[in-house]
């Protein structure tokens, strides 16, 4: 009996080393192929790099006494290149300043120039299977429903009213506020606030109202989106892919922050879904609402089309008006010019009222493209290569290479623009009878051009008119701290062009 005892409890003894030894052994292996490996490889990256002058720079940071941004040390190194086009050769990427190139790149050779597995995997923790970060069959149904919805004029007449309403009860009332009170108002989170706010009612078919009762920690969520944001930028700036993936394997550092950011916008998606099926009944202009009756049992896919949507209509419609009055604020002609403009079309203090009535305003919208040439809400895009290619330019691609078109580059070159490209002048879009002219869009990707050109283009010019016409009417903007800006903008890492410090500006009611 008691040799029976001493064998069954040996055997469970072995039996239990056993299983600690594979799973050592398993985590040794992991460790071995997800972490040394990897760090051995990336250290070979980063100090057997290629050692030419524009990689040098890149890995050693020398650029950064020069140039206040990396955007400004590219523009140059592109100015300075006979085609227009360099070789990060570090990062595998090719960035161009060349029209030609851009427009083979988005239309002539589109197929060779998808976002491509790199790119996804970038941003596939934060953007998921949305729009902006998938391509062949599920970027092409994505896009077929949301050009479909957005051509609809009762859509168009929806986003317009939308706007309005968010304007004159929110936006306007918080800003006399603010002004009366003397104080200094952050532009650039105001109008993260109120392209929110726009796109919850517009997108989502949810009131901020209803959003905030059953979720309070919209400032979290703020937060959050921000953090995800430059994080996920910031992976593409890795010299090595390697190191961003074992901090995430780790859930150590900055893909610590960004595993919580991201599931703190998780978080609100998934509550926005369930306030849109709360309230099916109601009136369903929005456009989750169309997507939610194609996507059957399936959140995490509704979660990637919101994200997406947030992406679009906060983050570079806040980026985009934040510039503009930064540009407008340092050229006080301008503002005149606008509001002169306004009083001729409208009325004096009349507000606009029709979707299509704001097309008249030739030189707010020449204002609009000038800001967005100067600084683009996108400073870059990058596609992968699928096959060896050779751009117009005679630039040769290898299969996999990363492949960038740089408009705030393109906003800067005298070939482009002229010799006064540096100048903020709105009069280069309007011609000898003062209307709009409209460029080429791979001379002014901004709203990238061929097949992907951004379907809420002209509704977003459209609110951008109606947010920058109701704000200069009421108040003069002034910078509130006009000298630190001698060397522009000092932007943050992101997927949109982010004011380090914000814009803090104070409002100075009209009489």
């Amino acid at each position: 009996m008691e040799l029976e005892k001493y064998h069954s409890i040996h055997g469970f003894l072995s039996n239990s080393s056993s299983i600690i030894i594979i799973f050592i052994i398993i985590i040794l292996l992991s460790l071995l192929f997800f972490v040394i490996f990897p760090l051995i490889f990336m250290i070979k990256k980063i100090y057997f790099h290629c050692k030419c002058k524009v990689c040098l720079a890149y890995v050693t940071s020398s650029w950064s006494p020069k140039f206040t941004n990396l955007c400004d040390w590219y523009t140059q190194l592109l100015k300075t290149s006979l085609t227009k086009t360099i070789h990060v050769h570090v990062l595998n990427n090719i960035i161009t300043a060349n029209p030609e190139n851009v427009e083979y790149m988005l239309k002539t050779n589109f197929d060779n120039y998808p976002k491509g597995k790199p790119f996804s995997s970038i941003l596939g923790d934060l953007l998921g299977r949305g729009i902006f970060n998938v391509d062949g069959d599920a970027w092409r149904f994505q896009r077929k429903m949301a050009s479909f919805e957005l051509d609809k004029q009762s859509v168009r007449s929806f986003s317009f009213d939308v706007v309005r309403t968010e304007v004159d009860h929110r936006l306007m009332p918080y800003m006399a506020k603010k002004a009366a009170q003397g104080l200094i108002l952050d532009f650039q989170q105001t109008f993260r606030v109120f392209s929110f706010n726009t796109i919850c009612k517009f997108s989502f078919g949810v009131d901020i109202g209803q959003l905030e009762q059953t979720y309070p920690s919209l400032e979290q969520f703020s937060a959050s989106f921000d953090i995800a944001s430059t994080l996920s930028a910031q992976r593409a700036l890795e010299v090595c892919s390697v190191a961003w993936k074992v901090k995430r394997f780790l859930g150590v550092g900055a893909e610590k922050r960004l595993k919580e950011a991201i599931k703190n916008i998780d978080g609100l998606a998934m509550e926005v879904i369930r306030l849109r099926r709360k309230l099916r009944s109601a009136q369903q202009e929005d456009l989750l609402s169309r997507f939610m009756v194609m996507v059957k049992n399936d959140d995490k896919y509704l979660r990637d089309i919101i994200v997406s949507f947030l992406l679009a209509g906060r983050d570079t419609m806040a980026s985009a008006l934040t510039s503009f009055f930064f540009l407008a604020a340092r050229h006080p002609h301008v503002e005149s010019a606008i509001l002169l403009e306004a009083d001729k079309v409208l009325g004096p203090s009349q507000k606009v009222s029709q979707f299509d009535q704001e097309r008249e305003l030739q030189y707010l919208q020449a204002a609009i493209y000038e800001s967005m040439r100067v600084y683009p809400p996108v400073q870059f895009d990058s596609k992968f290569s699928l096959r060896d290619d050779v751009l117009p330019d005679g630039t040769r691609v290898r299969k996999g290479s990363r492949v960038t078109y740089h408009p705030y580059a393109m906003g800067r070159m005298e070939e482009i623009w002229g010799t006064d490209c540096l100048e903020f002048r709105p009069e280069r879009w309007l011609n000898a009878d003062g209307m709009f002219c409209q460029e080429s869009p791979f001379k002014y990707p901004i709203f990238q051009g061929g097949f992907r050109v951004c379907l809420g283009k002209e509704m977003a010019v459209v609110e951008m008119k109606c947010v920058i016409l109701s704000i200069l009417r009421e108040f003069h903007i002034e910078l509130a701290n006009p000298n630190s800006y001698d060397q522009g903008p000092l932007f943050s890492p992101g997927l949109t062009a982010t004011y380090k410090d914000g814009l803090p500006v104070l409002l100075h009611r009209r009489k």
